[in-house]
Order: structure tokens, then sequence, then C-alpha cells
């Protein structure tokens, strides 16, 4: 699966963006997407993910209330929308893919198969 990561940019405290990752190579609805993060200085962070059929999501507690994981099987993209955005959110974000066989959303330290390429995110305050 090749992931192309895009949307990011600068934008002000309290602010949205809205990331989107486009799949192409294999069956995209046969993979669970998840969005993770990276500042300067700091370990990768998971953000959220969506199972295969978009129905089971999760998020890491500092998102949650603020950002929304969603995908459309048809268009083989994953979109993440930010609003309310604080300086703590500034990071590359990285969109990624992992190969499942049922409809569910692993663990968060599960490792995934592919990733794209990340999209910067800066927020301002």
């Amino acid at each position: 699966v090749q992931l192309q990561a895009s949307g990011g940019g600068l934008v002000q405290a309290g602010g949205s963006l809205k990331l989107s990752c486009a799949a192409s190579g294999r069956t995209f609805s046969n993979y669970v997407m998840g969005w993770f993060r990276q500042a300067p200085g700091k370990e990768r962070e998971f953000v959220a993910a969506i199972s295969t059929s978009g129905i089971r999501t999760s998020y890491v507690d500092s998102v949650k209330g603020r950002f929304t994981i969603s995908r459309d099987n048809a268009k083989n993209t994953v979109y993440l929308q930010m609003i309310s955005l604080k300086p703590e959110d500034a990071a590359v974000y990285y969109c990624a893919a992992i190969r499942v066989n049922i409809d569910y959303v692993p663990p968060r330290t599960t490792l995934y198969d592919y990733w794209g390429q990340g999209t910067q995110v800066t927020v301002s305050s």
C-alpha cells in the first residue's frame, strides 16, 4: 500500500485543519488506518485509528472531542478533521495502514505495516 498524506499547514491556535491520506496499491477496505504524529524531540505518538468499515474508531485522550477520523472506502482515503487546535498539536502527522481480517481497531501499540511520508502541522499561539 502506498500512502500519500496532505492537508497540513500553519494555523492559529483554535483553528482547524483537515488532513487527508490517499491510499493506492491494495484493497483499501482491508486495512485499518491510523494517524500518528511526531513533534521535534519527542517520540511518535498514536493519534487516532479507524476500522475497515469506519464504524469503530479510537483516539488518544488528548484529542478526543477535537479530532475526528473518517474514511471513504470508495475514494481510498482516510481523513483527520482537527478543530480547536492547540500549540501542542504541532507535529508531523503520518498516516499508516495495517491489514486485518476483521472489523476492529487494534491496540494503539500495534505496529502498522505501511506509512505515508508525513505532513507538517504548525499551530501558532
